[in-house]
C-alpha cells in the first residue's frame, strides 16, 4: 500500500475516486479546502470528479505511485 493525500483547492465539493486492482475501491466527498489522506495498491487509478449543472465532470485523472511519494497529489 502507497500513502497519498489530496487537498481539494477548489471552492466546490468534488468527488474522489480511487480504483486498484483486486477490486480495490474508495471513492470519498472532499469538501473545499479539506485534505484527504489514505493509501492504495501501487499502481491505482484516482479520479477527481467535479460536480457541474449538467452533471459530473471528469477533472483530473491521476496513478498512485510510490515513486512519487514526494509528489502529494493536490488539485
Amino acid at each position: 500500500m502507497v500513502d497519498f493525500s489530496y487537498r481539494n483547492v477548489t471552492s466546490s465539493m468534488v468527488i474522489l475516486k480511487c480504483i486498484g486492482p483486486n477490486r480495490y475501491f474508495l471513492e470519498r466527498a472532499i469538501f473545499p479546502q479539506e485534505v484527504f489522506s489514505s493509501s492504495a495498491p501501487e499502481g491505482s487509478h484516482v479520479e477527481i470528479w467535479g460536480i457541474e449543472s449538467y452533471g459530473p465532470n471528469l477533472e483530473q485523472r491521476l496513478r498512485v505511485s510510490a515513486n512519487n511519494i514526494e509528489n502529494q497529489i493536490a488539485a
